[in-house]
């Protein structure tokens, strides 16, 4: 049992088995039908049990809650939901004693529309200093009537919103999640302090939302299908921007894992050299089908991108955001893509049970660190979720058409 283990202090981040809590969903200490910090100190001797490293929680900041807590109003402040920022500590602690690290989510990419930042940017007004810390813009057309550009959206529709006094905002996600300007010094700034902040309290490593994007071409061009990198992704100032946290995390021993979706391996390892990212998240393996030469390839493919640089792998079967894998894996097809998702899509779960069981074994044999989310130590299968009951902005953007990811965020029995 981890309770039982000598706490370890070398690069425990390269061989670590992290479990992941969506902490509205994972234990519910107060009775109120909502999950919170109170329901996961109960439970930190149940993850003890486990005998997991470390446990990464997603947002549990004060938000709005319009896209699961990706929608961050204040870094420094819990959810009131979920507790107070004292319980985290508490919290934080109780499971360091435990054996168990904490690693938090930051979300840089964008903030809530109820940020004090965003707030202030409205009211100021364009050309207001307040504007430059995100993407204002005027619109094109006669009267300025059109988008700026025509982005794709992360989750369908409009990636601008026009404002009353005629500029419109950037948002790669929802509208209440305007994009930050990262070319702004003072965003550079708020984001490390804001890493200084937890790592002093305890945290062991921060997880990092949406990790490609964040830096813009200052032109803002439109998208051209097939040439990249697209103008909203994967920038090559972003890897400034990592060396300048990987100083940070240095102070305090701290680790980071990027979600990078990126295709080209190439372009993916640069963001684990030695002085930028520890880990990244490793989507190739998460979208492989059940296939034994599928899976052999990307694990092949896998451990090669990651040897230039030394860094070790990360595997991953599911997330708060991916259909879980009981579910997947008694499908026709068994790959994952967002694009694929669909209402009543026909589900074996007893030979998605099988396959899924034996998909861990395996996970939990390669080399490298391996994230669990919570709920698959179960085998629990995605939820139906009744369409009155649907929250997911992915659900909603897509006009009704993606299910969306309420599914695999159900509470957990």
């Amino acid at each position: 049992m981890a309770a039982l283990t000598p706490q370890r202090t070398d690069d425990w981040w390269r061989d670590a088995v992290i479990y992941q809590v969506y902490p509205r969903s994972f234990a519910d200490g107060d009775g109120d039908g909502t999950g919170d910090l109170a329901g996961v100190r109960a439970r930190l001797p149940y993850l003890a049990e486990l005998g997991v490293d470390a446990v990464w929680f997603t947002p549990w900041y004060l938000s709005p809650l319009v896209d699961g807590g990706y929608d961050v109003a204040d870094y420094r402040t819990i959810d009131p939901a979920f507790g107070t920022l004292a319980e985290a500590e508490k919290l934080i602690t109780e499971a360091r004693e435990l054996g168990i690290r904490t690693i938090v989510d930051i979300v840089p990419n964008h903030v809530s529309d109820q940020h004090p930042w965003f707030r202030a940017a409205l009211a100021a007004g364009p050309g207001s200093p307040e504007r430059e810390l995100f993407h204002f813009r005027p619109g094109r057309g006669a009267n300025g009537e059109l988008p700026p550009n025509d982005w794709p959206s992360q989750f369908a529709g409009s990636t601008w919103t026009r404002v009353p006094d005629g500029e419109w905002y950037l948002h790669l996600f929802t509208p209440e999640q305007p994009d930050l300007n990262w070319a702004h010094p003072a965003v550079r700034q708020e984001h490390e302090d804001i890493l200084r902040f937890w790592f002093e309290r305890g945290v062991a490593g921060v997880r990092i939302d949406s990790a490609a994007l964040l830096v813009k071409d200052p032109a803002l061009p439109d998208f051209v299908e097939g040439v990249g990198p697209e103008p909203y992704i994967d920038q090559d100032e972003l890897h400034d921007i990592y060396r300048s946290w990987r100083a940070v995390a240095d102070e305090y021993g701290g680790v980071f894992v990027g979600e990078v979706w990126l295709p080209d391996a190439e372009r993916f390892a640069r963001y684990l050299r030695p002085d930028e990212l520890h880990t990244a998240f490793n989507f190739n393996f998460l979208t492989c089908p059940w296939d034994a030469d599928c899976l052999r390839r990307a694990i092949d493919d896998t451990l090669a991108e990651h040897a230039p640089v030394g860094a070790p792998a990360t595997w991953v079967l599911c997330n708060h955001d991916v259909t879980r894998t009981v579910t997947r894996y008694g499908r026709t097809d068994t790959a994952f893509g967002f694009a694929t998702k669909a209402f009543g899509t026909p589900t074996d779960l007893t030979l998605g049970t099988r396959r899924a069981r034996a998909a861990a074994l395996l996970t939990l044999t390669l080399p490298g660190s391996v994230y669990v989310y919570q709920g698959e130590e179960l085998g629990l299968p995605e939820a139906d979720i009744p369409l009155d009951r649907i929250q997911d902005p992915m659900h909603f953007r897509s006009g009704g058409t993606d299910p969306g990811r309420d599914g695999c965020r159900v509470p957990k029995p």
